[in-house]
């Protein structure tokens, strides 16, 4: 082994989650056209189907973007009638985000996403709990 072994693509944990992670968005990408969402968009919807209504602040947090990356996403949205903003009655500084009943319309054709995406990943059970254990770990190292 030589100085330079850090630097071969073969030996950097980052390089397979990233391709892993490209590919894995690349599945959804058919079925996410069919209710016109991005996979950000639909990963922020995801929030909203089991919430209802929370901050923009809470929303990034929970999905692990900045509101760089979150106020485009959010603007779509509300463009699109699924989610409506608007500042906070108790603190002006808070941007609540809610669903709309278009927005909660559109979970009952959502709904088929994960199965059809799972269909593609030949993963068993189990590993899939153990990779999901383990990524999960990761990002709370991370943050």
């Amino acid at each position: 082994m030589d100085e330079f072994d850090c630097l071969k693509l073969d030996n950097q944990l980052c390089f397979p989650l990233y391709a892993c992670a490209r590919s894995l968005v690349k599945k959804y990408n058919p079925y996410l056209a069919k209710i016109d969402l991005t996979y950000t968009q639909y990963i922020t919807m995801m929030v909203f189907w089991e919430k209802g209504k929370c901050s923009a602040k809470e929303l990034g947090d929970k999905l692990y973007l900045d509101s760089g990356t979150m106020t485009p996403v959010l603007k779509s949205l509300e463009k699109k009638g699924l989610i409506k903003r608007a500042r906070s009655e108790a603190d002006e500084r808070l941007l609540m985000v809610e669903i709309t009943a278009k927005g909660q319309a559109l979970k009952t054709e959502a709904v088929k996403i994960p199965g059809q995406v799972a269909a593609c990943v030949a993963l068993e059970p189990e590993e899939a709990k153990g990779l999901y254990q383990t990524l999960h770990k990761l990002l709370d190292i991370m943050r």
